[in-house]
């Protein structure tokens, strides 16, 4: 039995599906019993838990082989990120109450960087489950190639894509969040000794105007990207409802100059074989 948290997400479904295929027993992990009724109807156990709650968390997580652990983002956190502090503690007292045989955690390119930017909360994630006693995974994953959702209506309607990624031909590590799911299924049913860190990223590097590529080929039109001066950025997002939006900078100055990356060294390097157009194609379809 696997249980799994974030499973109504992109990568939460895709990792399900994928043990469900293998006729593996799965737990989805819930916030109510409405948001459970799919996976009920297609098998799975079902518990309800949020990650507030850590005695509810805990229950969920025992009796398992392995939990699949996704901190929900906080794209907007208060400065410190309590919100994230207040949830990995949660989820860490929890695990250690349940005392499940592994864990497999979804974290970030770029979590073992001490700069400030937005993916320190997965850092601090990292840092505190690493002290359980338990065989830890933590599967850092590159950009998500998803998140040219965004780029989706204006590559449509307009043929130009602002882009915050910056210069428009530097690449960097992206990954689809199917093969994320594919990734975390074969972790889950690995063995292991002690904290693990497996670097995932696509098929190969990608820029802007690599994605401006894709939604061209895809539309059969033109359509190119355009660069968002950085001196724009702050009132932008703060004109989309952002309180604190220095975090999502700084991250994406860590992008733009190189030093968020993956720290390879001991770490485990991983390709996915989903290709940029693949995902492109779907988020058009939807």
């Amino acid at each position: 039995m696997y249980a799994i948290t974030g499973i109504t997400g992109q990568v939460g479904t895709a990792l399900a599906n994928v043990l469900l295929d293998d006729n593996q027993q799965i737990r989805a992990i819930v916030r109510s019993g409405e948001k459970g009724n799919p996976w009920k109807a297609k098998g799975a156990e079902v518990a309800i838990a949020s990650m507030e709650d850590q005695h509810a968390l805990a229950d969920a997580f025992k009796g398992v082989e392995a939990v699949f652990i996704l901190l929900p983002p906080y794209f907007d956190p208060a400065p410190g990120f309590p919100e994230a502090r207040a949830l990995i503690s949660n989820i860490k007292q929890a695990l250690d109450i349940a005392r499940p045989n592994k864990v497999v955690c979804l974290s970030t390119i770029g979590s073992q960087v001490s700069q400030p930017n937005l993916l320190n909360q997965l850092g601090i994630m990292e840092k505190e489950l690493s002290t359980l006693s338990i065989p830890i995974t933590f599967l850092r994953a590159a950009w998500f190639m998803e998140n040219a959702a965004w780029d989706v209506e204006p590559a449509k309607t307009t043929g130009t894509i602002p882009s915050f990624l910056q210069p428009l031909d530097r690449k960097i590590p992206m990954i689809a969040t199917a093969d994320i799911g594919t990734v975390a299924a074969k972790l889950l049913q690995q063995s292991w000794n002690g904290v693990r860190i497996v670097e995932l990223q696509g098929p190969e590097l990608v820029s802007p105007n690599d994605i401006a590529a894709a939604f061209a080929q895809c539309l059969d039109k033109s359509v190119v990207m355009e660069s968002v001066p950085r001196a724009n950025w702050e009132g932008l997002f703060k004109a989309q409802g952002m309180q604190n939006p220095t975090p999502r900078i700084q991250m994406l100055d860590g992008f733009n100059e190189g030093w968020i990356k993956f720290e390879g060294g001991s770490a485990e390097q991983v390709n996915g074989q989903t290709s940029l157009k693949t995902v492109i194609g779907t988020l058009l379809q939807k």
